[in-house]
């Protein structure tokens, strides 16, 4: 397993969460594909939202992966990276994907870079990790035996808000 940026594990979380959200309960497979079409044309062609997420997402089904050490090396840097590395490591099928591909790499290289990781990622969990950051994780192995009692306020703090206090002092 290799750790990957904070950030990178993240992205691949909100991938997951974007595609779930746009498939839909119960899943709309139809108006999924319109999205990836929509977004597919409009990144082929040069233009589309400068969005991470939604680069991933125009990628995640098309993209294939040739050389993963390559771009599991580029996904322990989120800001700098190697695009010309992590392109080389990618390629998509001829047509509208392959297109798309060049376009992204030639019209925003970094971002596409950070896209085509989180892509990655999302597509191969079991070949990556990252810091467990959650609540559960960083209370692991806490015995909850402060020393100091929250639940109690100093005297000088109650009598900041005792007017019976000020009126007599």
């Amino acid at each position: 397993m290799r750790k990957v940026h904070p950030e990178f594990a993240y992205q691949s979380r909100e991938l997951a969460a974007q595609i779930e959200g746009i498939l839909g309960d119960p899943p709309d497979r139809k108006n999924y594909q319109k999205m990836l079409d929509a977004l597919m044309d409009e990144y082929a062609s040069g233009g589309g939202i400068e969005d991470l997420n939604m680069m991933a997402f125009a990628l995640v089904d098309v993209i294939e992966f040739h050389d993963p050490k390559a771009i599991l090396a580029d996904a322990g840097d989120f800001e700098y990276g190697d695009p010309a590395r992590v392109f080389g490591a990618a390629s998509c099928p001829a047509g509208k994907p392959a297109q798309m591909l060049a376009a992204l790499e030639e019209n925003h290289p970094d971002l596409a870079r950070q896209a085509i990781i989180a892509a990655f990622l999302h597509k191969h969990p079991r070949l990556w990790d990252d810091d467990d950051m959650s609540l559960d994780q960083l209370a692991e192995g806490d015995e909850g035996d402060d020393e100091e009692d929250d639940n109690m306020v100093s005297d000088d703090f109650a009598q900041m808000f005792d007017q019976e206090g000020e009126q007599n002092g």
